[in-house]
Formats: structure tokens, C-alpha cells, sequence
């Protein structure tokens, strides 16, 4: 009887440590739309964790854009997911150091660029 109950215990913390792990894990649209070529989750590749973003912009409800950066003179105010939007779509450089965010549009869709916005900016909540 004992050791039922602690295998059941054990299970039932390997199962909450998978469901920790899967809230964690790359989207398959991410995958898909090659994502996943610059950023991962929790660290830094080409371009920043996904978690960094997340909490440089927790919080944050307008975002400047420029595709020089968002501190250029020509950057537009716009609010935080409008402004991510723009910067996945057309790219840009200057918030995150050296290397230039490529331009994902037209190939990933503007909807699912808003789905990865919305993801990536829940990894804070």
C-alpha cells in the first residue's frame, strides 16, 4: 500500500513538472513560421529569450517604432502589440543590440504574428 501511494506521488509531481515544461516550450507555429532559427524560450541565440522580451515589456503599453531602433527620431508611438507586430513584420534594429530583426512579412501571416505576440508577452503572467 505504501508504495502505491508514493508512486502515485511521484507521477502526480512528474505530471505537474511536465505541464510546467510544456508552458515553456516553443509553439509548433513558431516552429513553423522559423522562429526558432533566432530565439528560444529561456535563452538567448541570435536574438533575444523569448522570456527576456516578455519581461522587458511586462507592464509596458506603448512601444516606438523605427526600423533603426525604437530610440531613432523617426519612431512612431504606437500601443505594445501594434508595435511588436510592426517590428516581427518589417524588422528593424537598435532594441536588442547589433544584430537586425529580419522582416517576416508576407511570409508568416499577420494573424499568426499576433498569436506569437500574445504568446510570447503571456510568458510574464
Amino acid at each position: 500500500m505504501k508504495s502505491i501511494i508514493v508512486s502515485m506521488v511521484a507521477a502526480a509531481g512528474l505530471m505537474a513538472a511536465g505541464s510546467v515544461l510544456a508552458t515553456t516550450e516553443m509553439p509548433e507555429l513558431a516552429k513553423k513560421s522559423g522562429c526558432t532559427a533566432c530565439h528560444k524560450i529561456d535563452a538567448k541565440l541570435i536574438g533575444p529569450a523569448w522570456m527576456d522580451v516578455a519581461k522587458k515589456y511586462k507592464g509596458v503599453k506603448e512601444y516606438s517604432y523605427s526600423p533603426t531602433g525604437s530610440a531613432s527620431a523617426d519612431a512612431k508611438k504606437m500601443s505594445l502589440e501594434e508595435g511588436l507586430i510592426m517590428k516581427i513584420s518589417k524588422g528593424g534594429s537598435g532594441n536588442w543590440g547589433t544584430v537586425p530583426m529580419t522582416p517576416n512579412a508576407p511570409a508568416v501571416k499577420p494573424e499568426n504574428i499576433k498569436t506569437l505576440v500574445h504568446f510570447v508577452l503571456d510568458l510574464a503572467k
